[in-house]
C-alpha cells in the first residue's frame, strides 16, 4: 500500500526515520502537530501598573530625600 499522506503519530511510516524513530545525520527532523495547549493555564490576568500604595511610600521617600538635601545645601 503507497500511502500519500502517512499518518504522522506512527513513526514506523514517517519518511526519514530510522528503525527505532531516530533521525538520521543530516536530516530535518519531522515539525510538530501543534503547540496549543502548552504551557500553564492561565484564568488570573494581573492589574497592570502600580497600586497607590507603592507609589505614595515611594514619593514620600522622594520627598524626603529632597527636604534633607535642600536643608543641607542652605546650611552651606
Amino acid at each position: 500500500m503507497d500511502e500519500k499522506y502517512p499518518d504522522p503519530d506512527d513513526p514506523r511510516h514517517t519518511p526519514g526515520l530510522e528503525p527505532g524513530g531516530q533521525v538520521p545525520p543530516g536530516e530535518t527532523p519531522p515539525g510538530e502537530d501543534s503547540t496549543g495547549g502548552t504551557g500553564p493555564d492561565e484564568r488570573h490576568n494581573p492589574a497592570k501598573g502600580w497600586s497607590k500604595t507603592p507609589v505614595i511610600i515611594l514619593a514620600v521617600l522622594v520627598a524626603v530625600f529632597l527636604v534633607y538635601f535642600l536643608a543641607w545645601a542652605v546650611e552651606l
